[in-house]
């Protein structure tokens, strides 16, 4: 592995003369933490994360939670209507959706649960079974195919030591391919949980992952 200092924290643009810190960029030093509750009702819909930490076994919905999830329906004519926000929630808790999940979804929303396991798989955002700690996805789609997404995708699987879609022995990562990230001018494009690595190249991916396990993120 090179020395040379890592460039890519994950985030979009570069610092530049301006010598920004990463939470300058991000705006975590004004923005502050991601309520639970979600805030304000306008955009407690909007809030569902992938987080690295997860609990399969937590109740849906309680406390801070809970109120997230009354505020979600209030955003909506129906409960059917907020099914995709509170897949969305309970995905942000529990780290995958189970097929008790998505029945006590369908429970809390009076929904059949074909209905909402008809609407959980139709989407790949939607993780059905359990992902590790940081769940990788790399584009490869047509500008990140073209600027080398396989070879990407080849050193993630290399470095954790896994096929497509299998976690790591250590639980931290799980390796998939990912349709278009919209990042189309910064290939190879790469989401990991919620955060964006762009101009990913193979020589990066083994700092990338020491990044995230050294962050505790």
């Amino acid at each position: 592995m090179s020395d040379a200092p890592f460039k890519n924290p994950g985030w979009a643009g570069n610092t530049g003369e301006f010598d920004l810190t990463e939470e300058q960029v991000r705006g975590d030093d004004f923005v502050g933490r991601r309520p639970k509750d979600g805030g304000h009702p306008s955009g407690a819909g909007t809030l569902p994360y992938m987080l690295a930490e997860k609990a399969p076994e937590a109740a849906l919905f309680e406390g801070e939670y809970h109120a997230r999830f009354e505020k979600i329906l209030t955003r909506y004519p129906t409960k059917m209507a907020a099914l995709l926000p509170a897949l969305g929630l309970a995905q942000e808790i529990r780290g995958h959706l189970s097929p008790e999940t998505m029945d006590r979804v369908a429970e809390l929303l009076e929904l059949s649960p074909a209905y909402v396991r008809g609407v959980a798989t139709f989407y790949t955002m939607y993780n059905k079974r359990p992902v590790g700690r940081h769940l990788v996805q790399v584009c490869t789609n047509i500008s990140c195919n073209l600027a080398g997404a396989d070879d990407v995708v080849d050193a993630f699987l290399r470095y954790t030591d896994t096929e497509l879609g299998e976690t790591s022995e250590d639980g931290n990562f799980t390796v998939i391919e990912a349709e278009c990230l919209a990042a189309c001018g910064f290939p190879t494009c790469v989401q990991i949980n919620s955060r964006y690595f762009e101009n990913v190249t193979p020589a990066e991916v083994p700092k990338i992952c020491e990044h995230l396990k050294a962050q505790g993120e």
